[in-house]
């Protein structure tokens, strides 16, 4: 298998990826598409009655929230992106962690934030993960669409952060690239101000953010998860809007220090 592009996309941009499949049938390297499926999530839990909950950006996963996640990202949105891409003459095979045991994990342990123990659920802490499938579908020519799902040695079905699933597959296949895509394209200091993108990020850069609040959450999540594949060894990893993967004129190069 050749270094591949390894890409995370989520939220938003889901409901609209014209140009994203015109952007990967002009890429020269494989590529291997990891999404999320938050929002989606969310809505069909708002359908059912059911109001999930968030944590520092990070989703707890109760019985009921986790059969959501299934239907939503294995099923809805998975299905969506396969049938999306073939019909614009990519070949693409959806798939998700459980499938040939490919993310292996195992249950969080709940964490202390603010003085108090969190216990997120059926949430999963990435133990491995096994590319033997990717690599098959890459080598015949496909593209990998993968759902953030892992299962533990007993079989049990858990959520994983798409992002650290990105971040950790980027490393374990020698990625030549990883895309964190995102609805508001790079970092920025001021959403609303388009000029005040960050061309590059570095950990003091992201501690400032974290302290002004301009970054938080989500994207807090992200910028760290993407820090750990630059120390896993991905040379390069980026912060970028859904239209923006060739040209990368409004992303983030997330660094290590500056000299």
């Amino acid at each position: 298998m050749r270094a591949p592009i390894v890409i995370k996309i989520g939220g938003a941009v889901l409901d609209n990826l014209t140009r994203f499949w015109d952007q990967i049938k002009a890429m020269d390297s494989p590529v291997v598409i990891v999404h999320g499926g938050g929002i989606q999530s969310t809505s069909l839990a708002n359908r059912l009655g059911h109001a999930p909950k968030i944590i520092e950006g990070r989703r707890v996963t109760g019985p009921l929230d986790l059969k959501i996640a299934e239907w939503a990202m294995r099923g809805a949105v998975n299905v969506k992106l396969v049938a999306e891409a073939n019909a614009c003459g990519l070949k693409a095979v959806g798939l998700s962690g459980a499938d040939g045991a490919m993310i292996n994990v195992r249950r969080r342990e709940p964490w202390l934030i603010d003085g108090e123990k969190v216990d997120f659920g059926w949430v999963g802490e990435i133990v491995s993960i096994d590319t033997t499938l990717i690599e098959t579908i890459s080598d015949a020519g496909f593209i990998s669409v993968i759902a953030p799902l892992g299962i533990d040695n007993s079989g049990q079905r858990y959520n994983v952060n798409a992002d650290t699933v990105a971040c950790t597959l980027a490393a374990r296949i020698h990625a030549k690239e990883l895309l964190l895509v995102t609805d508001s394209g790079g970092v920025l200091r001021n959403l609303n101000d388009p000029s005040s993108l960050l061309r590059t990020c570095s950990p003091s850069d992201e501690t400032a953010g974290i302290t002004q609040g301009w970054i938080s959450g989500g994207m807090s999540v992200k910028i760290q998860t993407a820090r750990s594949a630059l120390e896993k060894g991905v040379s390069s990893v980026w912060v970028l809007g859904v239209d923006d993967l060739l040209e990368k004129q409004n992303a983030t190069s997330i660094i290590m220090e500056k000299e």
